[in-house]
Formats: C-alpha cells, sequence, structure tokens
C-alpha cells in the first residue's frame, strides 16, 4: 500500500466514512466528520499508522491530504 493510500484509508477509518469519499486533493472542509474533534482523532491515528510523533503546533497545517502526505515526505516517510 503506498503512502497515499495509507493516508487515504487511515482518514475513512478514523473518520468513519467510506474511504471512495477521500481524494489526493481532499480537505477539511470536504468532509463534515472531519471537524475539531475529529482532527485530534486524526493526529493520533497517523501517529500510530506512521510510528511518528506530531508536534501539536503542526496540526492546524495538516487539514489535507496534501499537506499530510508532503509532511510525511519532508519526515522521510515514503
Amino acid at each position: 500500500m503506498s503512502i497515499s493510500e495509507q493516508v487515504r484509508y487511515t482518514i475513512a477509518t478514523t473518520l468513519k466514512v467510506p474511504v471512495e469519499k477521500i481524494t489526493e486533493t481532499t480537505i477539511d472542509e470536504d468532509l463534515a466528520a472531519w471537524d475539531s474533534l475529529g482532527h485530534v482523532n486524526l493526529m493520533m491515528a497517523l501517529e500510530q499508522t506512521f510510528d511518528i510523533f506530531l508536534e501539536v503546533e503542526d496540526f492546524p497545517t495538516l487539514n489535507s491530504v496534501p499537506a499530510i502526505i508532503k509532511y510525511l515526505a519532508e519526515h522521510g516517510i515514503e
């Protein structure tokens, strides 16, 4: 599974939406479930999925599939 697929799957599972609703360009505003609580849950899920530690300061910037993939790539996860 590619990083993009893993990110999409993690978002879908965490927010309890069909994975088909998550595309390469999905942003937080596209999904009602991606609210503030959903976002925190997603950050924790990303930490578990990719075995990383996210700084709380980075949370606001990780608000889309492209932003999450870029962040992971910048931290050596590709």
